[in-house]
């Protein structure tokens, strides 16, 4: 029998332990963001730094567009703002850009996480592409 996560994660202990033991053990990169304007990065997981080169603590505090650079598709970007504002779900390709100054293809998707209707923070699941 295959039980909702919901149900799985009944004991706030356990819960808890799942849910981290879930981001730093995933293959795709965890990035979590306020959900202010400014977008600043609260966590990264340890895919994070395998994918861009950064480490979880170089990006605390910072917003994700440290990733952006020459080739970034602006169109995307905007895209992404529009849906973010209207407290969508994203999902998207864009080129952005290893801490080495590497470009890559980033495939990403975000979604709130939500308490009632407010949006308390975004996740944004990154893994790279390799076809353009």
């Amino acid at each position: 029998m295959i039980k909702s996560l919901d149900k799985v994660l009944q004991d706030t202990n356990l819960n808890s332990q799942t849910l981290k033991a879930l981001a730093e053990n995933s293959f795709d990169s965890v990035l979590i963001t306020d959900a202010t304007a400014r977008t600043k990065i609260l966590y990264a997981n340890k895919a994070f730094k395998n994918l861009t080169g950064y480490s979880p603590a170089e990006v605390l505090g910072k917003t994700p567009k440290i990733l952006q650079g020459p080739a970034t598709d602006k169109k995307v970007i905007a895209r992404l703002a529009k849906t973010l504002s209207a407290g969508g779900r994203f999902e998207g390709k864009a080129i952005n850009y290893k801490k080495d100054g590497t470009p890559f293809l980033m495939h990403w998707r975000v979604v709130p996480v939500k308490l009632g209707k407010n949006t308390n923070v975004w996740l944004a699941i990154q893994r790279e592409t390799f076809s353009l």
